[in-house]
């Protein structure tokens, strides 16, 4: 099989990868003792794009963005089960936002990666801020009009 493989046809005799004098390592991994205290300079650079060398700001934004999409994941899981076993309006207006944000978050991120062209990402970004706050309106006026969306989720499950 292939994944099965002698030690022999690794390395070469004196520890010495197969690999060694291919172009596609910079350093040996296994050497001899002798050959520890050489410095291997790296045969090629890596160059990344000019967004990688920007400000620690935009990286830490990043970051934060990251792990708030986490935290409203995690929030909408343990949503789930309180409005089974709590369902009230704290419970539909909690969830009411937290499906709007999940929501205009990942279409956000669809939009990112889809849409290209400067006028198109604004006219994209102002039709899902729009979207976004009519969901939320609309879920809002139903928990405040009607019977909730508890209530609404039972009783589809009910019939």
């Amino acid at each position: 099989m292939a994944a099965i493989v002698r030690i022999s046809s690794v390395c070469h005799r004196g520890g010495k990868l197969l690999f060694y004098r291919s172009s596609l390592l910079a350093r040996p991994l296994v050497t001899q003792q002798k050959d520890q205290d050489r410095s291997y300079p790296l045969t090629a650079r890596i160059h990344g794009s000019s967004s990688l060398r920007a400000a620690g700001s935009v990286s830490k934004a990043a970051s934060l963005h990251w792990t708030g999409e986490r935290v409203v994941s995690v929030l909408l899981l343990a949503l789930g089960p309180a409005a089974y076993y709590f369902p009230g309006p704290a419970v539909d207006y909690s969830l009411a936002a937290a499906l709007t944000l999940h929501g205009h978050w990942g279409i956000g991120q669809v939009l990112t990666d889809y849409v290209h062209g400067e006028p198109k990402i604004k006219m994209a970004n102002a039709g899902l801020f729009l979207l976004s706050t009519v969901t939320f309106a609309g879920l809002c006026y139903f928990n405040y009009n009607d019977v909730g969306i508890c209530k609404a989720v039972a009783l589809l499950w009910s019939k």
